[in-house]
């Protein structure tokens, strides 16, 4: 598997390091765009009513860590359940200093994470968009602390835009076996398919994204780490590029 880094505006930061880079550019008179698997806008956050219900009137949150800065004070926990009532996979508590925000609409299945810069004062989470085998969708938020320390979300990226910006950017080449992507005309890597047993390329859309979407927290800035997908003719094949 390959993935590619790039920078939470779309910006290309740089590459996986299993990957060829390059900065050769191409005449892009053979470059094609890619294809996207998701097909509409994520609705907005919402978890179901009875789990906005039994928070509500929760005595006790039962919760697991997504984030521990002792140094500045702040804290970022998933609830598992409200009293005794699971939350099905809905929200997060952030603490700061002496104050606790809850925001129940954001999902925290599948390994949330978060991480708080305290020279801008953004506090970085990511959670699941999109569930199903194979399958990585994230959301990322923006949260900032007010004057009174509670958390409020200043702006989100919701994956479906986020493919649309990208199909405006990514293209690709194949050669025999080898595969290039592109952003504009600059080869950002290769990688040579080794799938023999599946009828070649897909003729009209070969090369996929939407499908693994993620961001590294770890940096100063959020990274999107983006798999692309190859498909096959056979019906619903798709296989990670690389």
């Amino acid at each position: 598997m390959k993935k590619l880094y790039l920078s939470a505006i779309v910006a290309i930061f740089l590459c996986g390091a299993s990957a060829f880079c390059t900065a050769c550019q191409s005449s892009g008179a053979d470059i094609h765009p890619v294809a996207g698997t998701l097909d509409a806008p994520f609705p907005d956050d919402s978890a179901p009513a009875v789990v906005l219900q039994a928070m509500q009137q929760a005595q006790r949150f039962h919760t697991f860590e997504i984030l521990s800065d002792t140094a500045n004070s702040i804290s970022v926990e998933a609830i598992a359940e409200a009293d005794t009532t699971s939350t099905e996979g809905y929200g997060i508590v952030i603490h700061k200093d002496a104050t606790s925000t809850t925001l129940p609409n954001i999902p925290n299945a599948r390994i949330p994470q978060a991480r708080y810069d305290s020279q801008s004062g953004d506090l970085w989470l990511t959670s699941s968009a999109m569930e199903g085998t194979g399958v990585s969708v994230k959301r990322l938020y923006q949260l900032r602390f007010l004057d009174n320390d509670s958390a409020t979300v200043v702006r989100t990226i919701d994956p479906y835009a986020l493919q649309q910006i990208l199909l405006q950017r990514l293209g690709y080449r194949i050669d025999g076996e080898q595969i290039a992507l592109y952003d504009g005309q600059r080869l950002l890597f290769t990688a040579t398919n080794t799938v023999t047993d599946m009828g070649g390329f897909d003729d009209e859309h070969p090369i996929w994204i939407g499908e693994q979407l993620q961001y590294d927290l770890s940096g100063d800035t959020p990274l999107l780490l983006l798999t692309p997908g190859v498909k096959f003719p056979r019906p619903g094949q798709m296989t990670d590029l690389g």
